[in-house]
């Protein structure tokens, strides 16, 4: 069911997605086709702020702190979860593997490696101030408009 939480918990994720993957950009190597990496960050913040966020904080099951902590490392995780095995599908069409165990081997291998490329202290802050700051705001939303 719809509720304002939810659509709210939505839009400050999505919005979190889109700058923290604009973030992220210039950390990648040279040359990297960094595509539609925006748009399915963000696709996946309001995922997440729909599901996970919106409905906890709209429900009263949680803390706006602890939610808005949560859902930055649900969306970091289905964020390198999606590329990693998008990455591991592109060279699989190379025939780069042998099977697929090695294949799904490899798929987190490349998440550990986006990780590390990722984990600067500006982006790390911008999820933790971000999440903080779409947790308290929901909650905020949900308490007012029930």
């Amino acid at each position: 069911m719809p509720t304002s939480a939810k659509l709210v918990a939505a839009i400050c994720l999505a919005a979190l997605g889109w700058i923290v993957a604009d973030m992220i950009k210039p950390l990648l190597p040279e040359g990297t086709q960094v595509g539609l990496f925006s748009p399915i960050s963000a696709a996946w913040g309001a995922v997440v702020g729909w599901t996970f966020t919106g409905k906890r904080l709209g429900d009263g099951t949680g803390t706006a702190v602890g939610i808005g902590m949560g859902s930055i490392f649900l969306l970091g995780f289905w964020v390198l979860l999606s590329f990693s095995g998008y990455e591991m599908v592109r060279l699989s069409m190379r025939l780069r593997y042998d099977g697929p165990v090695e294949a799904l081997q490899d798929m987190f291998q490349i998440a550990v490696d986006y990780l590390k490329v990722s984990a600067s202290p500006e982006v790390i802050g911008a999820l933790i101030a971000g999440g903080l700051i779409a947790g308290v705001i929901t909650g905020f939303v949900a308490k007012r408009w029930r």
